[in-house]
């Protein structure tokens, strides 16, 4: 098959805060995503869309699907970009739906669908304004995050919070910095997991990944930061986390941990892949943080493959198992 590999590349920008590209992929990433679908024999054409028009290259290189890890260029809806030309040009693509992928950037909002669902997620309140008074029903420690972001951006050991003056000093700086809603949730402690599950043709739910903080106390980063996702594995900065995976569960709580997952990826209606983050509480509640549709695919530093290589897979399958339910789904393959 053709194929086009939409994304958007890695640059700074100096009048933007350090993690406003960290969403964005290397071109490591890219090649290596490149790679592995030439090796499945697909003819691979990289189309970068933060300075392409989709219309114009696609009216004049017409593909038989998309491979997209692209997270869109701005907005609040901006993961959902490139499926949306891509929906209206009736060109196939790997991943989640517009609606998925929407829904899914909108930490509130997917905390209202869970909690119609049943699936258990930390309490929350959201700030449109620093000036709304605190729920009296949540208790400390609180978390800050920005409400539309991905990749822990606007997240550091400064956003979990012990009392009401350091809480809005945070989300004042996340409404002022992000532009955007401030999402106020109950910091759960306990260990973080993390869950990859694979649509191809059947549904498979990855070995959980346990991210142990416990090497990086030096740096008060104890959880999945900005910092410790952007600089993982940097000794000097003390970002140097312990992954198990398997995690180190019991069946019981392992079972409970990938059943939550996998509602949580119906729930939300995804498509081939997704990543969604746990935290276990002290009763082994699997508590959901968020998840993520469109997982990171650098073949060295992300989660998925991580977990995909620990179920036995290369990385060459993984892109092209991906590549394979999104062309049985739209038809492409019998």
């Amino acid at each position: 098959m053709k194929v086009a590999l939409t994304y958007n590349l890695k640059k700074e920008e100096s009048d933007k805060p350090a993690d406003f590209c960290s969403e964005f992929d290397k071109e490591e990433t890219v090649q290596a995503i490149a790679g592995a679908l030439r090796s499945k024999g697909h003819s691979v054409d990289l189309v970068e869309v933060s300075s392409c028009n989709l219309f114009h290259h696609f009216h004049r290189n017409p593909v038989d699907i998309v491979f997209n890890i692209a997270e869109g260029k701005s907005g609040r809806c901006r993961e959902s970009h490139i499926p949306a030309i891509l929906d209206l040009l009736n060109i196939p693509y790997t991943g989640s739906n517009t609606f998925a992928l929407a829904l899914a950037l909108d930490k509130t909002l997917t905390k209202k669908v869970l909690i119609s669902e049943g699936i258990p997620t930390p309490d929350y309140q959201l700030f449109r304004q620093a000036e709304t008074k605190l729920n009296p029903g949540l208790k400390f420690p609180l978390i800050v995050k920005p409400n539309r972001e991905g990749s822990a951006k606007g997240i550091n050991f400064n956003n979990v919070v012990f009392n009401k003056e350091r809480l809005y000093e945070e989300i004042n700086k996340v409404i002022n910095v992000y532009q955007q809603e401030a999402l106020v949730e109950e910091f759960i402690e306990g260990r973080e997991l993390t869950v990859g599950i694979l649509e191809n043709g059947k549904t498979t739910i990855f070995p959980i990944l346990e991210i142990d903080f416990s090497t990086c106390l030096e740096s008060q980063e104890y959880f999945y930061s900005w910092r410790m996702k952007e600089f993982q594995g940097n000794v000097d900065l003390g970002l140097t986390p312990t992954f198990h995976c398997p995690a180190r569960l019991d069946k019981e709580i392992e079972n409970r941990v990938k059943e939550t997952a996998l509602r949580t990826h119906h729930a939300i209606g995804c498509f081939d892949i997704s990543r969604t983050d746990i935290r276990l509480d002290k009763d082994n509640i699997p508590y959901v943080l968020e998840i993520n549709p469109l997982p990171g695919l650098d073949p060295v530093e992300s989660n998925f493959p991580m977990m995909a290589k620990a179920a036995g897979m290369k990385y060459e399958d993984l892109v092209g198992a991906i590549l394979m339910s999104a062309s049985g789904r739209r038809g492409l393959i019998g």
